[in-house]
């Protein structure tokens, strides 16, 4: 290991985002040691501690209601469109910043399957995360769909050739993830686009373990709708507000389900029924959470300095890292009856930003694992989660956690 140590400080040093790493807020020494789970959730900046105080001190408590009329009425489209440009390959107009990933979720598929009648099918897979299929299961016994689902290796992910196989002229709407939350596949997502638009289908994708990691140019790729959070890679915070993009061509079309004051066309009318507002802000429904946007000023400030084909440059250096110690435990005589075994990517080209570890009884690990300042993330049955977020992490830092689980594995064996 001391060869895989040598070359961490080599990458370190060579780093040209190591500076960014001396913005965050981090935890003791004593306490922290590595922090492995950036793809669940992000760790704070200075920056956004200062915000916060800032924001509550003279924006909330200085100016109080007229707030809204400052600006706060607007964040959900500005920062939005902050986001789609910096992160997300989307142009103005087709982003906002509201509520949960499950509520989004939800009002983008209902419309979705609501703007294609006739079309009673929707096509997503059996590994995807519980909460896009919980919702889509809910929507079919609402509309009387059929959901169509796709068998995927949970070392892997969706397929083009499993989506040509599915889809037809009664599909309304696939949904799947563009990074899988497991194992980290990186979908072919204009591939899997091309062919659900064949069909007459819409497009839907999860970008929950991309956005702030991998580069995505939903407008390029032809998507039609979109969801991600902001919690993971963009440090918004625990349950921070999540995102969603309406492709501009369809926003005359489709109807969200939610529709509540804020997507009105003249919200402070209070008049008498619906109309929904022009655009993308008719996704709205409540009164924006202001509050929790507060976080992402800082960090779309930060992502945009260091611009994100920098940020997975360095991410897939870091996961091949994570890869090389891994293959190096595996390889180990005295490990080798562990039964650790990767199941991610190992293709560049097909690996989001995180590693996931396989191996029977790896949740035992978890409790030493963290008294021993290491954090990673586990995922039933037997996966754990190795998600080193390049703003924030050191290649140092990696090996540090890993030796860790090295020794506990040995102490099991």
């Amino acid at each position: 290991m001391s060869d895989l140590l040598s070359r961490a400080a080599a990458l370190d040093a060579a780093d040209p985002l190591a500076p960014f790493r001396d913005r965050f807020l981090t935890a003791p020494a004593s306490d922290l040691l590595s922090y492995l789970d950036g793809n669940s959730l992000g760790r704070p900046l200075e920056a956004t501690a200062r915000l916060m105080d800032e924001f509550i001190r003279e924006q909330w408590g200085g100016r109080l209601i007229r707030g809204w009329t400052d600006g706060w009425l607007d964040w959900p489209l500005t920062l939005g469109d902050r986001l789609g440009a910096i992160a997300l390959g989307a142009a103005a107009g087709q982003t906002v910043i509201a509520d949960s990933t499950t509520v989004l979720i939800y009002k983008l598929a209902r419309a979705a399957v609501d703007a294609r009648p006739g079309r009673n099918r929707v096509v997503l897979d059996t590994d995807n995360f519980p909460t896009d299929r919980y919702v889509l299961e809910g929507i079919a016994a609402e509309r009387g769909l059929e959901l169509v689902w796709i068998s995927t290796d949970p070392a892997t992910g969706v397929h083009p050739e499993q989506v040509a196989e599915v889809v037809d002229e009664r599909t309304a709407l696939v949904l799947f993830s563009h990074v899988a939350y497991r194992s980290g596949w990186l979908a072919d997502i204009p591939a899997i686009n091309r062919i659900a638009h064949e069909a007459g289908a819409l497009t839907m994708w999860d970008l929950c373990h991309s956005a702030g990691s991998v580069p995505v140019s939903l407008d390029e790729w032809g998507v039609d709708l979109a969801v991600g959070c902001t919690y993971k890679y963009l440090n918004g915070g625990p349950g921070a507000p999540a995102f969603a993009y309406l492709r501009r061509e369809l926003q005359d079309e489709l109807r969200q389900p939610i529709t509540g004051w804020m997507g009105h066309r003249a919200a402070f009318e209070m008049g008498h029924g619906h109309e929904p507002a022009p655009g993308v802000r008719a996704l709205l429904s409540g009164t924006p959470p202001i509050l929790a946007m507060v976080p992402l000023h800082a960090n779309l400030d930060m992502l945009a300095e260091a611009g994100i084909e920098a940020v997975r440059a360095k991410s897939l250096l870091l996961t091949g890292y994570v890869l090389d110690i891994a293959d190096t435990m595996l390889a180990d005589t005295v490990l080798a009856g562990r039964g650790v075994e990767v199941v991610s990517p190992r293709d560049p080209e097909r690996r989001g930003g995180h590693v996931t570890l396989r191996r029977p009884g790896f949740e035992q690990f978890l409790e030493p694992l963290w008294d021993s300042g290491v954090i990673p993330d586990y995922r039933r049955p037997d996966g754990l989660r190795i998600g080193p977020a390049p703003l924030s992490t050191s290649f140092t830092e990696v090996h540090q956690g890993l030796s860790v689980l090295r020794d506990l594995l040995e102490k099991h064996r």
